[in-house]
Order: C-alpha cells, then structure tokens, then sequence
C-alpha cells in the first residue's frame, strides 16, 4: 500500500509539471500598447452668451476642449504599457487676463485638472465691468498651462522611464460690451427742503452712455433708509440722445425725525432701445442738503393779569427755524380760571430769526389763584409749497396777581384779627 501510494504521487507531480509547461506554450504572454504619435491640442471657447453692459458684475464660463488624436498604436507582447497617454493635458490652469478689455478678473487661475483626447473640462471667471466701458468687441487673453507625457523609455520588461513637458497655450476669446444709456449727475439744486416739510430737488443729467433712448423717462427714488421720500418722483424726456443733457425738477419729503444733514437719493431712467425693449439704466446716487425743522418759541415775558378782570396780552412769537413760513396764525388755549372770545390772532409772514406779536384778550375769573400759569399755544402757517403745518405746542406764560388798590387778603385777615380781638378786649371790660 505504501509503495504504491508513492507511485501515484509520483505520477500526478509528473502530469502537473506536464500541464504547466503546456499552459506555458500555449498561453501567450501579456500584450502591452504604446502610442508613436499624438499630442494635446487645446482650443477655449465661451460657454452661454459673451454680451455684457458697462458696470456689471458677472461670471464667464470657459471650456477648454481637447481635440487632440493618437493616430498610431502598437500592441506587443513585450511592450509595457504607458500610464498616461501622449494626448493627455494634465494638471492644466486656466488663467483669463483683461488685455484691452474694460474689465477686472476678480477670480484666480483655475486647475480644470486631466484633460484626455476629445474630452473638455470648464472653468469659471467672475469679471467686473468698468462704470464708463464703452461699447464695442474685445478680445480677452486665455491661457492654458498643462504637462503631457513626450515619451517614454522602456529599458526591459519591468522598467520604463517617463519623460514629461510643459506647454502654454495661448488663445483670445470675444467680449461685447452692449451699449447703454448712463446717467452722469452733473448738478443739483435744492429749494425749501426742510426737516418735517416738502420741497424740490432740481437735478441736471447727461446721457454719457453709447445709446440713444426713446421715449425716456426720468426717475427718482428713495435710496435705502433715507428720509428723503420722492412724492413726485417722474418727469418725461421723450427722446435722450448719447451725450445729450436733461434738467428736471421733482418734489420731495423730508420725514419728521431726520436731522439736518445731506441724504442720498437715486436717479434713473426708463427708455427704449434700438431693439425696441424697455430698459432701466442704472441707478445713480445723489446727495441733497436738508434743512432744520421750522419751529417757534414765545419769548415775551409772563403777561401780569389780575382776578375778575378782562385782560389784553401780548406774546412775541420768534421763527427759530431755518425756513420762512408764510400767512402764519397764533392761538392760545384758554383753560380754567382763563377764557377768551378772541384767542387766535395773525402774524402773518416770519423770515427765520424774524419776531411778531400776538393780541388777546383772555378773562381771569374773580376766584383765580395768584400765581404763574402756563397756556398751550400754537402757529398754523403755510410752508413754501403752500402745505398747512401746525407748528409745536409752546408754553406762554401768565401770572395773576391782586389788582390794584385792593387790600391784600393777608393784610384783611390781619385786620379782622386785630378787630375781633379788640371787640373781645372790650367785651370783657364792660362785664
């Protein structure tokens, strides 16, 4: 048994060697592949539109397309085959530059990464547009910057040398910048714009833009949180040729709790261009000076009134604003132990800083404490635009005192007291 399970081995390491040398023979080695010719060859174009206005902010979309071809390939069993092929642009850079162009690449070069033969990759710019671009075509620089494999040595079966290169490729893509119309503020006039009151703003502007507008239309408008609030804010031009001039005037508001300082305000214009759309140009801002409020005070000294009398005041009212205000009328209220059949009386018209007197006639009750009193006054007046305002409640002073020639009521009691106690004193005496 032994003995022949020695030969069985025997017999089957035989066939096993036999099967490996055959399998040898029969199975060929491994084929490889190498390229003879072919190389990258890159080529950039824009992807979606190239048209853009003066001033505007926007990304560029580049695709660069390999078009590069291996024409020649041979498949040998001793030939090992290359990792990258010779039309491969690797690790390639993008980089847009503004050449002529009235622009500013805001982005860095990019890496698009391996670009194969008959594949693409894109890259993406962001390019701000100068305010004053003139329209027109412009070619922008592109440049590529990759490395290709530019040939391989294969010194045997398990070794190969690779032998790389760097190339820029250089192209221009077209830029239009459209034409537009710009507005350019050349002056600006304020009139009766106050804290609190409505004015006008008369503005000059200037089409420095390339197009000429049709049926244009001028525009104000409020610009963030300025308390200048255009109340008539359009005025029509009809047609503003490039270059031309416009003078228009609008009303404003100015709201109660601004400060007197310049605001901004924005201007455009709305028109048709040589295609016929409506456009809006863009905004412009603008500062306008604002005034102080208009404000009164009473500056008389306290009116001296006496109890049980029909009494003739007079209160000097005093414009401390910084506007004149126009048929102004002052009022008091007459409130207990006062009243009046004549409590309004005109000033009429007060330039700032200018003083006018008010008559009244005011009725003090006989029971009215002897003392000072304050009266809510007011002024009603027209503003510049004509607009009724009513002034701030002022406080107008008033003191009763005794009238002249009576006995002072401490005095009277001093003498009943002096009376009574003689009339005691004698009462006394005769019992």
């Amino acid at each position: 048994m032994t003995q022949n399970h020695h030969i069985q081995r025997s017999c089957l390491r035989g066939f096993l060697v036999l099967a490996l040398i055959l399998a040898a023979i029969i199975t060929p080695a491994t084929a490889g592949e190498k390229y003879l010719y072919g190389s990258p060859d890159l080529r950039v174009a824009i992807t979606g539109t190239n048209e853009f206005s003066p001033g505007e902010e926007a990304t560029v979309t580049i695709r660069v397309e390999n078009t590069g071809l291996n024409t020649v390939k041979i498949i040998r069993s001793d030939i090992v085959s290359r990792d990258d092929r010779p039309d491969t642009a690797k690790m390639a850079v993008v980089t847009l530059a503004p050449g002529d162009a009235p622009l500013t690449p805001k982005t860095d070069p990019q890496m698009i990464g391996d670009i194969t033969g008959g594949d693409s990759a894109t890259a993406s710019f962001t390019i701000q547009f100068d305010e004053d671009a003139k329209a027109g075509v412009y070619n922008v620089p592109v440049s590529i910057e990759y490395t290709y494999l530019s040939s391989a040595e294969q010194n045997s079966d398990d070794f190969i040398r690779y032998f790389y290169s760097t190339k820029i490729v250089r192209e221009e893509l077209q830029i239009v910048v459209k034409p537009d119309v710009r507005l350019l503020v050349t002056d600006i006039q304020a009139e009766a714009i106050n804290v609190g009151t409505e004015g006008y703003v008369t503005i000059t502007v200037q089409n420095v833009g390339s197009e000429d507008a049709r049926s244009a239309t001028l525009k104000i408008d409020r610009s963030g949180a300025s308390p200048l609030i255009p109340t008539d804010g359009s005025a029509y031009l009809g047609d503003f040729p490039a270059g031309s001039t416009v003078t228009r005037k609008f009303k404003v508001s100015v709201s109660t709790n601004a400060e007197p300082r310049e605001y901004p305000l924005s201007v455009y214009t709305e028109y048709k261009d040589s295609n016929g759309q409506i456009v809006t140009s863009d905004p412009r801002t603008f500062g306008v000076g604002t005034g102080g409020k208009i404000e009164f005070t009473a500056i008389s000294p306290p009116a001296i009134v006496s109890p049980g009398q029909k009494t003739v005041i007079d209160v000097e009212y005093k414009n401390i604003g910084d506007a004149p205000v126009y048929r102004a009328t002052a009022r008091i209220s007459a409130v207990d132990p006062f009243t009046s059949n004549d409590d309004t009386a005109y000033l009429g018209d007060l330039a700032p800083g200018e003083t006018k007197v008010a008559r009244y006639i005011l009725n003090v009750d006989s029971g009215a404490t002897e003392k000072v009193y304050g009266l809510d006054s007011e002024i009603r007046y027209r503003d510049a635009l004509d607009n009724t305002q009513i002034s701030k409640t002022m406080k107008v002073e008033v003191e009763v005192v005794p009238r002249e020639g009576s006995i002072p009521p401490v005095l009277i009691a001093a003498i009943l007291i002096v009376v009574i106690g003689a009339g005691y004193w004698y009462y006394r005496k005769r019992q």
